[in-house]
């Protein structure tokens, strides 16, 4: 059977046209298309990504478009340009020639899955390209697989995940860069000549600093409702590396994946080198189209439990830090029982009995509970619980230990160092990183959660924390000739650790932390209900970080916590409702002490806590709507959600700087039907008896979206804020 006629009988969204030499392939989404040529023992081209082509649209463009460039370009002839495979055969030879040997199509559950096999023309060389498109939302999976029979082994020196050429114009990139407690920051440039490379070296952490996702305007400056963007999302853990070459051609060249830098890999006879996916998406509706892509994506599919409401928690962290102790965590658990909350998390603090862990410098590593601090052990907790009728959650920073510890004592050979040089150390000039290419390493950190589990079943809830990052390249269990893999087999080793604790405990809700939003990836959160957004907990900066997190990460995964009136960080007083309808935009939770709050402030908190949980399908399922940026400088912020049946909403504005006579704008809606009324309700006014005047007012979607609400009369003082409830109505 030849290529067309497999094609055509194994999947019917993708297609073949023209003869056998001539071989277009039309790879589908919802409203999306990405189109490539594959004529037999011809080059793989990129031919169209964008909207969603009709057969006759595919068949035109297929004519009028015969591929200029490679779909995975590869070094060694004629290629002056950048690659996505680079190699050096055992023989010494650099080059590589792929040809296009056979496309196989499947369908999956919930996508359709296309594989173009290439083989090199002289040498037994091989890659696969995988394409799968997802059926339920518009997200297109690309990534590679790289395997030789050459006698010896094949030295790859780039092996990025995919390349996408995409066509000058005025296209703007818009990218998340920052730093430990200012994460999340955006920024937007237009693309100019030269090279943009958005990277990360850190070796466990890859969020702090950049991110591995970014967004292309291809009509202007970025709007968040209007215009053309494609969307991509590395989906890895390690270091990786986002190229942008704007050249002398007529596009912009754009290659994600790994980071090659010291991480040069050396491929043996039948081995599989497989990368991690670049999710793309396009959207015509914005920056907040290509958002709500997704999102959708990543609650069907790269989220664990992403269907499923989560709780709204007390974390003890900002609370006592380390201090912890049974008094104090079961008095902590009574107050946020009695405002509403439904989960109380034990931060850091609780482990270690050779050395008690009363700070960040000791005890990592020893997962034994401290009977000084707890002499009722966890069972005394979770007795706490069940009293206060709230679950019960545990911190864990399992991957990493300290020189003081009994671990280290007992294995020092488990901990990533280099022969004949003196050990680095992070956090508290003690702390080190696990050697997870190390199998025996693995055993021990899966051990971390399921010794607590197997002892402790009633435990709902595990933030799993990493404050340090792999400072020393070096690993005792890694033979000689694969030192340079120690930052793709450290990853690969969290993977399966993390795949076994997902296997035996798929309902334990977990959170992704490191030193705040660290680790913020696609590749990690298949395995994570959710993110530590920041440590920075100041409501005002908080509005920049979630925006900025938002265009990528939906609000179910983005732990958004209230804290105290003088906020640790920052030092900065701000509103209890301003602090709360913040928090409320996100995953609810709070990281304070309650016995430091007022009867006034508590009995607020009871509201808005009540207020969250009615609103809590809105925000946590539903189609995010970004409406005023705060880094337009406005003064003002504002975003919304809206149910897929549009019957439902919440609308949130946030006054950000203050000035006498300053000008406000209106902000107009979206996102509603123009057809339906809704009803409006002020979900936290500070008085109960005295909602905004808003309040039970009925208005159309057409107003709310083509009018909008003029925000003055509303937002009157410093750190004012605006949290409404819409209900359509007959």
């Amino acid at each position: 059977m030849n290529i067309k006629k497999r094609v055509f009988s194994l999947l019917s969204s993708c297609y073949v046209v023209g003869c056998l030499f001539a071989q277009n392939i039309l790879i589908s989404t919802p409203t999306t298309s990405l189109v490539l040529s594959a004529p037999e023992k011809g080059e793989l081209k990129y031919i169209y990504y964008g909207a969603k082509l009709s057969d006759r649209d595919f068949q035109t463009i297929g004519s009028l478009n015969k591929g200029k460039y490679a779909a995975y370009p590869v070094y060694g002839l004629n290629c002056p340009s950048e690659v996505a495979l680079a190699v050096k055969h055992n023989d010494g030879n650099m080059t590589l020639q792929l040809e296009v040997v056979k496309v196989e199509s499947s369908h999956q559950d919930e996508a359709n899955l296309t594989i173009i096999s290439l083989k090199d023309k002289v040498y037994p060389f091989y890659v696969k390209m995988y394409y799968k498109a997802y059926q339920d939302t518009d997200i297109i999976e690309i990534w590679s697989e790289i395997s030789h029979q050459e006698k010896k082994t094949v030295v790859l020196n780039q092996f990025a995940s995919a390349y996408l050429p995409i066509r000058k114009g005025d296209v703007w990139l818009s990218h998340l860069y920052g730093a430990w407690a200012n994460e999340g920051r955006l920024e937007e440039v237009p693309l100019e000549a030269g090279m943009k490379v958005i990277k990360n070296k850190d070796g466990v952490r890859n969020s702090h600093t950049a991110h591995a996702e970014v967004m292309f305007s291809l009509d202007g400056k970025p709007r968040e409702n209007e215009g053309r963007v494609i969307g991509a999302a590395l989906c890895y853990s390690g270091n990786y590396k986002l190229r942008i070459d704007t050249d002398e051609s007529d596009y912009h060249h754009f290659f994600a994946g790994i980071n090659e830098d010291n991480s040069t890999y050396n491929l043996k006879n039948g081995e599989i080198f497989r990368t991690p996916e670049l999710a793309l998406t396009y959207s015509d509706e914005g920056l907040s189209g290509s958002s709500r892509n997704f999102h959708r994506w990543a609650r069907l599919h790269k989220l664990a439990n992403g269907t499923k409401l989560r709780k709204i928690l007390l974390n003890s962290w900002e609370g006592v830090y380390f201090k912890v102790n049974q008094k104090g965590m079961d008095e902590m658990m009574e107050a946020f029982s009695a405002m509403g909350g439904e989960l109380f998390v034990m931060d850091d603090g609780w482990f270690g009995n050779k050395y008690p862990r009363n700070g960040g410098n000791s005890s990592l590593g020893d997962w034994e509970v401290c009977k000084e601090k707890l002499p009722e052990g966890i069972e005394g907790l979770l007795a706490s619980a069940r009293k206060h009728h709230i679950k019960f959650g545990i911190w864990i920073e399992p991957e990493m230990s300290n020189t003081k510890s009994e671990l280290f004592e007992k294995h020092p050979d488990w901990i990533l160092k280099i022969d004949n040089r003196p050990l680095s150390t992070g956090r508290g000039k003690t702390q080190v990183v696990l050697d997870l290419t190390n199998p025996k390493v693995q055993d021990f950190v899966f051990g971390v959660v399921d010794n607590l589990m197997a002892n402790y079943p009633e435990i709902s809830y595990m933030k799993w924390d990493d404050n340090c990052s792999l400072l020393d390249y070096g690993s005792s269990y890694l033979p000689k000739n694969k030192q340079s893999h120690l930052y793709i087999e450290y990853n690969r080793g969290l993977q399966k650790v993390l795949q076994r604790i997902r296997a035996k405990y798929p309902e334990l809700v977990m959170q992704l932390c490191a030193g705040g939003g660290a680790r913020v990836n696609y590749g990690l959160l298949p395995y994570f209900d959710e993110f530590w957004t920041s440590d920075d907990t100041d409501a005002l900066q908080r509005i920049y970080m979630q925006w900025g997190v938002s265009g990528f990460f939906p609000a179910i995964a983005m732990a958004s916590h209230v804290s105290a009136d003088k906020n640790h960080q920052t030092g900065r007083r701000i509103p209890l409702k301003f602090r709360f309808d913040v928090a409320m935009s996100g995953r609810l939770g709070m990281e304070i002490q309650p016995k430091d709050m007022n009867d006034v402030d508590k009995a607020f908190a009871k509201r808005a806590i009540a207020a969250y949980k009615d609103i809590r399908p809105v925000v946590q399922f539903g189609d995010l709507y970004r409406l005023v940026s705060p880094y337009d400088n406005k003064g003002v912020s504002s975003l919304m959600y809206v149910t897929s049946e549009k019957n439902k909403a919440v609308f949130y504005a946030y006054k950000i700087s203050h000035f006498i006579n300053m000008v406000i704008p209106k902000v107009c809606m979206n996102g509603l039907d123009p057809s339906k009324n809704y009803r409006l309700v002020d979900l936290t006014p500070v008085d109960s008896s005295k909602p905004c005047d808003l309040n039970g007012k009925i208005i159309s979607g057409k107003i709310l979206m083509e009018e909008g609400i003029a925000l003055k009369s509303l937002l009157k003082s410093e750190y004012s804020s605006l949290a409404l409830q819409l209900q359509a109505v007959d």
